[in-house]
């Protein structure tokens, strides 16, 4: 990534994501609140397809970016989280940083592009990520 990408962002294309991989597989069964989610959020999305849900980071990780997850049919925000479970100021700054830390750590995981809800999408299969991602969330609340 170039200087003025790092200022201005970049249009990375990445190749389309195999319509018979396991990723997408994940994607068909949590498509309609997928598809929800990509109507109501302007903002670029990246989606790690998991075992019945997945966690889609809003916006530009690691440094300035929200998350969801979807789980059981729905959609709960980073902001749904923090309240359901009275997080205090603090606890979000950490939840934030090493959320922020863990896409990091697969900045390296092949990414590619689908497009869902009309929306395109970045799609993150790391198997690495997505565990990384749920411990943080587990973490969080112990």
């Amino acid at each position: 990534m170039g200087l003025l990408d790092k200022f201005f962002g970049s249009k990375v294309s990445y190749p389309p994501l195999p319509p018979d991989s396991e990723a997408m597989g994940k994607l068909d069964e949590i498509k309609a609140p997928l598809e929800e989610l990509a109507h109501k959020v302007h903002d670029r999305l990246q989606v790690v397809p998991a075992e019945h849900e997945a966690f889609v980071f809003l916006g530009k990780p690691p440094e300035n970016f929200g998350l969801a997850w979807i789980h059981d049919g729905k959609v709960t925000s980073l902001n749904d989280f923090v309240k359901e479970h009275h997080l205090s100021d603090v606890k979000v700054g950490e939840l934030i940083y090493r959320l922020g830390e863990a896409y990091q750590h697969a900045s390296e995981s092949p990414r590619y592009s689908a497009e869902i809800g009309g929306k395109q999408m970045v799609v993150i299969p790391s198997k690495g990520l997505e565990q990384e991602v749920h411990q943080i969330m587990s973490n969080t609340l112990h």
